[in-house]
């Protein structure tokens, strides 16, 4: 998936500074994102020739600095897009695979690989032969989601939810004085 916006950035990239960067330096920054090391990523770019000091030099540049703070701004969404989506998978994905699961008593590899156990969190089997299966918990799965929603919600306009709270104070005090 990071390959994918690498190579969209690369598009737009060369589109927008007209060859500012070199596929090296963009490969480099790509890199750099990818494992948080300046020699690694200079090795796997292609620097060859005393890559911990390229890569310090290279990170001193703006133009690289930028680049590689918008592949961590894309690889930050990436991230909070799959962690949402497994959160709603969790809170309201379906357990028929894992009750059909439960009540098989002759399945074979084929089955089970074509089942969809994502909510399994633990699956024992005593010595009795019976099967003990855990679910991941719904009801945490949802409070996760609320929080990256409320997180979400927070950047975007905390002036604006600033003067709503301001607003909602004003009238629960208002509403406290008349009861009294």
């Amino acid at each position: 998936m990071l390959f994918n916006i690498f190579e969209e950035e690369l598009t737009l990239m060369k589109r927008k500074f007209m060859n500012m960067l070199s596929k090296k330096e963009i490969m480099f920054c790509y890199q750099y994102v990818k494992t948080g090391n300046s020699k690694e990523a200079a090795i796997n770019s292609g620097y060859v020739t005393s890559p911990e000091k390229m890569g310090e030099e290279l990170l001193a540049k703006k133009e690289i600095s930028d680049t590689i703070e918008k592949f961590f701004q894309k690889k930050k969404k990436d991230l909070i897009y799959k962690a949402t989506i497994g959160y709603e998978r969790l809170a309201f994905g379906s357990i028929s695979d894992c009750i059909k699961l439960l009540f098989s008593e002759n399945f074979n590899l084929k089955e089970l690989s074509k089942m969809d156990l994502f909510n399994i969190s633990e699956i024992k089997k005593p010595k009795d032969g019976a099967m003990e299966i855990k679910f991941f918990d719904r009801i945490k799965a949802l409070e996760k989601l609320e929080q990256i929603d409320s997180n979400h919600t927070n950047e975007k306009m905390p002036f604006y939810l600033a003067l709503e709270n301001s607003v909602d104070s004003i009238n629960n005090e208002k509403n406290v004085n008349l009861e009294e």
